[in-house]
């Protein structure tokens, strides 16, 4: 059945140890996997666990660790909630995680609840906002970084395993040798003001790990967090391809519903399309389109490249996608089959998405 996203382990397991080769031996720093990209799915965590180059499998929804925590654990992998805790999660996290990262003191007082609770001590990650402005005690509040400290090592059964920052989601903010110098910084302090030994500070995600090959990666910075760069083998500080790594170990087919000659301009006053959005087209006279079985409630338009070239994605709507296939040399057919490679948003979302199946290459 269509649509399909093809799930390539073999050389997405290519890209795994490709990228442990820049983190582990060139950069000297631990490995966490994200999973989230591929919502976690089974067969990908299994390959993950069992590779030993991993140290950390990380997910940023609880429900998606809870699916492989047995798994993780089994294989000696430690699981980490990489999204900060909501209140109401607070026992799940403490029964399936093994590391969550935090910022807020009132979240970590429910997680030392919790954990006494169980009988067991939850080690926590402490963020730092180096200026991307998403979750993390800024960087200049160092007022703020010690009360912080000094609370949670009160806890009992709260363990201030290290500290981390998140670069590039949300303000776009790339990973530099003076950022992250200053989060080494401040785990510094933090040891020499508390006398205590911190285990990890982490540097980010897949836009930090460019820095090893250039040789500006901090000493002090021990762990990535990479799912991007695994799943895709993208550096997204500069979208470039990471050396030993394949882009296309994820294929969306999708199926040719419709292959019809319209003309290019829709007829008639132009208002807003499904999603409130008023489109703009371009006159290019009588076109051939074919519509294809997926749609926005599926996949990102702006995050698929179809293989065939001569192919051009014209817009969409929540359950179909148009194509111009006029100037391609195959001559398409209803019920031919495209693929695309997908960039972030179409993994994202295909794998996360009821409608589309999966298949699996080893």
């Amino acid at each position: 059945m269509y649509p399909k996203l093809i799930i390539d382990l073999k050389k997405l397991e290519n890209n795994l140890n490709a990228v442990a080769e820049i983190t582990k031996d060139r950069g000297h720093c631990s490995l966490m996997i994200v999973t989230k990209g591929l919502c976690a799915d089974k067969e990908m965590v299994k390959m993950v666990a069992e590779n030993p180059n991993v140290d950390f499998i990380a997910d940023s929804r609880v429900k998606n660790i809870a699916s492989f925590a047995d798994t993780a654990r089994a294989a000696g992998k430690k699981t980490v909630l990489l999204r900060i805790p909501m209140h109401c999660e607070a026992a799940e996290v403490v029964k399936y995680v093994d590391l969550s990262f935090n910022s807020e003191l009132s979240t970590i007082g429910l997680l030392n609840e919790e954990a006494e609770k169980a009988g067991i001590v939850h080690d926590i990650v402490l963020m730092i906002d180096l200026g991307d402005l998403r979750e993390g005690i800024f960087f200049e509040r160092e007022d703020l970084i010690r009360q912080a400290v000094s609370e949670i090592l009160k806890m009992k059964n709260i363990r201030l395993y290290g500290i981390g920052v998140n670069l590039t989601c949300y303000g776009a903010i790339i990973p530099k040798y003076d950022n992250l110098s200053k989060l080494v910084e401040i785990g510094r302090k933090i040891e020499e003001e508390f006398g205590i030994e911190l285990q990890m500070i982490s540097g980010g995600n897949s836009s930090s790990i460019y820095l090893i090959d250039k040789g500006e990666m901090p000493e002090g910075i021990n762990n990535l967090r990479l799912g991007e760069a695994f799943l895709l083998g993208n550096d997204t500080a500069y979208e470039t391809k990471l050396p030993g790594t394949t882009g296309d170990g994820l294929i969306l087919q999708a199926q040719i519903i419709e292959l019809k000659e319209k003309p290019s301009l829709p007829i008639g006053e132009v208002g807003v399309d499904a999603f409130g959005q008023k489109p703009y087209y371009e006159d290019r006279g009588m076109m051939k389109r074919a519509i294809i079985g997926i749609g926005k409630q599926d996949t990102d338009l702006d995050s698929m490249t179809p293989r065939d070239s001569q192919i051009e994605i014209m817009g969409g709507s929540s359950d179909h996608i148009i194509l111009d296939v006029t100037h391609c040399d195959r001559e398409y057919k209803v019920g031919d089959i495209v693929e695309f490679e997908l960039g972030y948003g179409g993994m994202l979302k295909t794998a996360t998405s009821p409608y589309v199946e999966k298949e699996y290459r080893k």
